[in-house]
Order: C-alpha cells, then structure tokens, then sequence
C-alpha cells in the first residue's frame, strides 16, 4: 500500500530545469491531471523541493508554500538552504522526507518520490523510498549522469508525471512496491 508520494518542484511538475518563482511558474500540462489522479485515490501528496533563493532572501519561502498548496498538494517541505550550509534538510540529503515521515507517521518504504534530478533519486534512496525519475526538466542531464546516482535503482523512468502516475496505479498500487528498470 502506498502511503504517500513525493514530487519534486522545478522540472518535475512544471517550469523547467531554472528555478521560477511563485507567480512565473506554471504547470506542465499533464501535471494538473497527474495531482488530481493522486488525489482522487486518498493519497497522501507531499511536495519537496529544494529552494536556496530564499535564505538569499530573493523570494519568500510561503510565496512558494501557497503556490503549491494551492496546487492540490497536502503538505509542503521546503529547504531554502546552499549546497554550502550543510544542512540535513537539502536534497541529495533525507531531510525533507525524514520530517514528513515523522510528521504523517509514514514508512517510507511504502511511499514514492518523483523527480527530475539525481538529488531527488539519492534522497529518496537514503530515505529508504521508492523513487521514479521524470524525463522532464533535467531528466534527460540526470539520466545521463548515472554515475551520481550509481547505486540508486529506479522503479521506472517515465516521460512525464502522468505516465509516472499511471504507472503507479496500474503496476505498484495492488503489488508491494519493488524496483526493476523499466521503461516505456
């Protein structure tokens, strides 16, 4: 049983491989169907996303918070940390999953995380989640650089979050959830 999903901000719902800001940012077009799908089957729809600009104090961390939100999405977990803070909180680290886990009383090995990046597939992996890459945004880079994310296994590589999301439902939903490397 899932108990949870994971998706990623920039590149993976919509925007592109660039940060954009609340207001600028728009959704791919399959996203907005992707969210509803979740959400039609009582699951649990966390975002987590990396967002330095706001310790830059460029943007406010509760414009992004309401954006998405408004998006049809439960919680929200941020990390408005650099790479140079060495915080435990920004992807590749667990934090923003670990927080989530202990917040919702989740195992995370019953939960998945979508993503564009190889930050989001290692964060997913030392979570102990399953984790499905997108081809999206810098999906394509990230495939590509398999060397960051060697030992991470993928339970599928799809085009999109909507073929991401229907793999879900027709594959993982009735079966426990197992990686194998798979790809339409």
């Amino acid at each position: 049983m899932i108990e949870a999903i994971f998706l990623d901000r920039d590149g993976t719902i919509g925007g592109s491989n660039e940060i954009q800001y609340p207001g600028d940012f728009q959704l791919f077009p399959q996203a907005k169907q992707a969210i509803i799908d979740i959400k039609k089957q009582n699951i649990p729809l966390f975002s987590f996303t990396n967002q330095p600009d706001v310790a830059k104090e460029k943007v406010k961390k509760s414009d992004f918070i309401s954006e998405l939100l408004a998006f049809g999405f439960d919680a929200v977990y941020l990390c408005p940390h650099e790479d140079s803070d060495n915080c435990s909180c920004r992807k590749p680290r667990p934090g923003m999953l670990l927080q989530a886990a202990e917040e919702h009383s989740l195992n995370l090995a019953n939960c998945i995380v979508i993503g564009d990046r190889w930050k989001d597939l290692v964060a997913a992996h030392a979570a102990g989640a399953q984790c499905i890459l997108v081809l999206t945004g810098a999906g394509h880079d990230t495939l590509h650089a398999r060397g960051k994310w060697a030992d991470v296994q993928p339970a599928f590589i799809a085009a999109n979050i909507q073929e991401a999301v229907e793999f879900i439902f027709t594959s993982l939903s009735s079966q426990p959830i197992l990686p194998h490397s798979h790809t339409r």
